[in-house]
């Protein structure tokens, strides 16, 4: 038995991923691919994948509408989020969606196949960074009530404005350039922008570049 994939992806190198990930896997068949939350949800109306791949930043909005569709009506699927966007908000409002597997594009494991089997056979595979943030909005609050807390992103970032030279490098980053390039650009070593970038995540209280962009750009930063 096959397992049916549909992809949703804007960005052409990642689409291409994807899709040759999944014909190099016997197990696995691509149905359909789209690129926007319309195009999805037509083919969600016309196909019956097992397994919906998503993105969340997709040009015309976002992808937990998609991923709303897809589980309409109660439908036995299994929604696998690969994404940009690592913020609490993104993340409990994809899971309250339906999805049941939530990867980083920055940190996604090499294996994107097998992470569609594994979603399709229970498990629900999750980046690092996003489990722990997940568990932290889980806490439950000193005060013996039992409510479950968020912790604030942006109380924190607010409290710690980045430099000027923290958020030169940030703009940079949010271009899509590496280290090594942006060191260049402002005159300074790439382990010199190493050692700023990890100070911006602390400061934001994130844990990736895509995590780092959308929190400054939420927080008028950038």
């Amino acid at each position: 038995m096959t397992v049916s994939v549909l992809v949703v992806e804007d960005e052409p190198g990642f689409l291409q991923r994807f899709c040759d990930a999944i014909a190099a896997e016997p197990v696995l068949r691509l149905c359909g691919a789209g690129t926007t939350v319309v195009g999805a949800c037509a083919l969600l109306d016309t196909l019956s994948p097992d397994v919906v791949l998503v993105d969340l930043g997709l040009p015309d909005g976002n992808g937990v509408d998609v991923i709303r569709h897809a589980m309409a009506g109660g439908a036995k699927r299994d929604v696998l989020v690969v994404t940009m966007f690592g913020d609490d908000g993104n993340v409990i409002e994809s899971i309250r969606a339906g999805a049941t597997g939530y990867l980083l594009k920055d940190a996604m494991p090499k294996d994107i196949a097998g992470s569609i089997l594994q979603v399709h056979a229970g498990g629900s595979p999750i980046s690092p960074a996003i489990a722990r943030r997940v568990l932290q909005s889980f806490r439950v609050d000193r005060n013996g009530a039992g409510e479950a807390t968020v912790p604030s992103i942006e109380s924190s970032a607010r409290q710690s404005v980045l430099s000027e030279r923290e958020t030169q490098i940030l703009r940079l980053v949010a271009k899509g350039l590496n280290f090594k390039e942006v060191g260049a650009i402002l005159a300074i070593s790439p382990n010199t922008v190493i050692t700023h970038v990890k100070r911006i995540y602390q400061k934001l209280a994130v844990h990736s570049r895509g995590e780092a962009v959308y929190e400054a750009n939420q927080l008028g930063l950038l």
